[in-house]
């Protein structure tokens, strides 16, 4: 006992017996450990399967069984399946609504646990922004710059994300294309209140597509929408006929093809 006495820190003094015990612990927690990582591996590898897979539903059912993960990935990813569940058109009001409360709070969760996650960054300023849906003109605005801020900290983090790229593209293009009532609220809620432009909205369309081009059916039809905005008809029937053509595979690729068919018909 006096020769394990030295080997052990200091304040721990154990008897042979019970160190074995202790050391047994070891071993069984340091399996489940690593027990426990492979099975979290194991649900994001199916996780992403069903995500490419489209299979909404089925992705959600699985993620979350794990809502009360602290793994930050299967936390995002939950934020992520839970938004998207509320996106479906099969999906009831009242469901979209819970569902788009529940995305945040798994995204402020992801980010509690690991502040360095692009991703967990991204889906907290996306459900952010769906919630403002929800509280109305004046809480949307008013999270406007919470939600630039994560976008901007995910591309800090990732900065090939195209998603994210188009995201800020989008967000600039809101605040370009905002009435003027909005930005009568704007200006009592900020000292000075966000402003973007067109410009500054194509740039990162197009920042986004040189990222990873091709990658999402919106960001070409938001490319001929503000392209539109600039007057530029030629360039604008560029991108909406990239947007029409776009194998259509989710719900929102269809809506994408018919507004920039519809556009297509009005230039």
């Amino acid at each position: 006992t006096q020769v394990l006495r030295k080997s052990l820190p200091t304040g721990i003094v154990l008897s042979t017996g019970s160190l074995l015990v202790y050391e047994a612990q070891k071993l069984i927690s340091g399996f489940a450990e690593v027990h426990a990582s492979f099975k979290v591996e194991e649900v994001i590898e199916q996780a992403d399967y069903l995500y490419g897979s489209g299979e909404t539903e089925k992705l959600y059912r699985l993620l979350v069984q794990h809502k009360n993960s602290d793994d930050v990935e299967l936390l995002w990813r939950l934020a992520r399946s839970s938004r998207d569940l509320a996106q479906l058109s099969s999906t009831s009001a009242e469901e979209k609504r819970q569902l788009t409360y529940d995305s945040l709070e798994y995204a402020k969760k992801a980010l509690e646990k690991n502040e360095s996650n692009s991703a967990a960054h991204k889906w907290y300023g996306i459900c952010l922004s769906d919630v403002g849906d929800y509280e109305g003109i004046k809480t949307k605005i008013g999270n406007a710059i919470v939600i630039k801020e994560h976008f901007q900290r995910a591309i800090e983090l990732n900065p090939k994300d195209a998603t994210t790229i188009h995201l800020i593209g989008i967000w600039c293009y809101s605040f370009a294309e905002m009435p003027w009532y909005q930005r009568k609220i704007a200006a009592t809620l900020f000292a000075t209140p966000p402003t973007s432009t067109f410009q500054e909205a194509l740039r990162y369309f197009h920042m986004a597509e040189e990222a990873d081009p091709n990658f999402y059916s919106k960001n070409l039809l938001f490319l001929g929408k503000t392209y539109l905005k600039l007057n530029n008809k030629k360039m604008a029937l560029l991108w909406l006929s990239k947007a029409k053509e776009y194998p259509a595979q989710t719900e929102e690729d269809k809506q994408v093809q018919k507004e920039a068919l519809e556009l297509l018909n009005s230039i």
